[in-house]
């Protein structure tokens, strides 16, 4: 989508964001259980190199969220 293209350019993010409109990952992954709803949970996965989830963050605080996920890989 154009709004998160326009967001990731803003900010100067090195990689593109998931747009999941019709909630195919959201869903599964429990981020929404509204397939119409507004906006998804904010919720985090540590996947794997072998692509298993390693951890799960239930609640995501966004501003601290990038040192804890930094300080997990660290002790990995």
């Amino acid at each position: 989508m154009e709004e998160n293209r326009a967001f990731a350019e803003k900010f100067h993010f090195n990689f593109p964001l998931l747009c999941d409109p019709e909630r195919k990952i959201g869903i599964p992954y429990g981020a929404t259980d509204n397939p119409k709803g507004g906006s998804a949970k904010r919720i985090s996965y540590l996947i794997g190199t072998d692509g298993k989830i390693e951890k799960v963050f239930a609640k995501v605080d966004s501003r601290n969220h990038p040192g804890t996920l930094l300080e997990e890989l660290a002790g990995a």
